[in-house]
């Protein structure tokens, strides 16, 4: 289904979002201010561009609302987005997603809320990154981790270290020689690629790879890679931005917090806010400081300003320290897959969880089974429901003859999850979790649906 798209703002989140819906053959109409941002949409997509403010009633009459199936108001500036997802709600757009930066407006106590501008969706990214973050602090030794079935499952990212005891062994070996822990690799990214790994791939040093298991289940797979959790008592954070705020005051109850902000009107602004966590001025790229603040004996290490190359330096001095988690954030998404290699242990970015949430949003309206696009892995996730009349019953099939180039990770059943392997019959009424290339879909939906 052709769709009609207008997104109105092509920063870091806007442009990945067109990069991503160009590929679908939709008809996409971008809107910016900025002649540059433009002209980089001109120059690499086929897309309509308006250069203009989007929040003008006498830009947004330009458009055939009606026929706009989703408008995207994905601007830094939360009134601009406000604004202009209710002049187009009036001007008749079907559907409305709005990025907001500013939280306050999802407080039950807010005064006016999304609803007010009839927004359909909001997508918070800086809070977004929070819960990321925060997710990878509490599973420590993961690179990413990601919640399916209402939690219970979960998609855990590890990078094999020279000493893990995977390498050099296949994916079969692996689940043989380990029974009692229940797991199933689903991803690896190797280099610059991603692929859905069949029983006979080998295990490589500096492996990004990521394994399907109940939340329970994880703490034994972490060991099982040779990156068990380690115990998490102190925390900094570098940078008194939106996002280390928000991570402050959600861990300062259950660890030793301190956020290290080198602006000191800011770190004054804020300080009084935290009462169970410690704000320190100094720059976090100053060694001397660093070493005053005993950056050694802390566990984990958060860079969160909105400034990456901070982030990325940061990051490099605190690992020469001996800091035994480094999460690094970073803005700009073509950096992920580089930065994934400079030895950090993870990166979170919010435009990318931005992108997600979208994407999630359009594909779960317009198709039947939920699809989810990991677009920092080049992967896709697929959950369906096994039905009665499907293919995979009229041919008589078995696990074993489900393609290579799509992993069933996990299976629902009656409430309760299990490993699939080749001794378990599906049944009808099976809530299965797929991992797959996007190309490769097609291939779930005709085989179960």
């Amino acid at each position: 289904m052709s769709l009609n798209i207008v997104i109105i703002g092509v920063g870091e989140v806007g442009y990945n979002l067109t990069r991503v819906l160009s590929k679908e053959d939709y008809d996409i109409t971008v809107i910016d201010i900025s002649p540059e941002k433009c002209d980089r949409v001109t120059n690499n997509f086929d897309a309509r561009v308006i250069i203009g403010n989007g929040a003008s009633q006498r830009i947004l009459q330009k458009i055939d609302m009606p026929n706009v199936d989703y408008l995207l108001a994905l601007t830094r500036i939360d009134e601009v987005n406000l604004v202009a997802s209710q002049i187009s709600t009036k001007l008749g757009v079907k559907k409305v997603i709005c990025r907001l930066r500013n939280t306050e407006y999802s407080h039950k106590e807010a005064i006016i809320n999304p609803a007010d501008f009839n927004i359909d969706k909001v997508v918070f990214p800086e809070k977004a990154a929070q819960k990321e973050i925060e997710s990878l602090i509490r599973k420590s030794s993961a690179v990413e981790i990601q919640e399916f079935f209402g939690g219970v499952v979960l998609l855990v990212g590890i990078k094999l270290a020279d000493s893990s005891p995977l390498i050099g062994r296949t994916v079969k070996q692996i689940e043989l020689a380990n029974p009692f822990i229940p797991h199933k690799l689903a991803v690896i990214i190797r280099g610059d690629e991603s692929f859905i790994p069949h029983q006979n791939v080998k295990y490589h040093k500096d492996d990004f790879v990521y394994f399907i298991g109940r939340e329970n289940d994880i703490p034994n797979i972490q060991k099982m890679a040779g990156k068990p959790a380690i115990k998490v008592e102190n925390i900094a954070i570098l940078g008194a931005g939106k996002i280390g705020r928000l991570l402050a005051k959600s861990l300062q109850l259950d660890y030793n917090v301190r956020i290290l902000e080198i602006n000191e009107e800011k770190a004054k602004k804020y300080g009084h806010t935290l009462d169970h966590a410690l704000m320190v001025v100094g720059d976090g790229l100053d060694t001397d400081f660093l070493e005053s603040e005993n950056i050694s004996e802390m566990d984990c290490f958060i860079a969160v300003t909105e400034k990456e190359q901070t982030n990325i330096l940061a990051s490099l001095i605190v690992k020469h320290f001996g800091v035994k988690q480094v999460v690094l954030h970073i803005n700009t998404t073509n950096y992920i897959k580089s930065v994934r290699r400079i030895g950090v242990d993870a990166v979170v970015s919010k435009n990318t969880a931005a992108v997600n949430d979208v994407i999630k949003v359009i594909r779960s309206d317009q198709q039947s089974i939920p699809v989810s696009r990991f677009e920092d892995i080049e992967i896709e996730s697929v959950e369906i429901e096994v039905s009665r009349d499907c293919k995979y019953f009229q041919k008589k099939l078995k696990i074993d003859d489900i393609p290579e180039n799509v992993c069933l990770s996990m299976i629902m059943r009656n409430g309760k999850t299990r490993i699939p392997d080749s001794q378990l019959d599906l049944m009808i009424g099976d809530k299965l979790l797929f991992f797959t290339k996007p190309e490769n879909e097609t291939i779930v939906e005709d085989l179960f649906n």
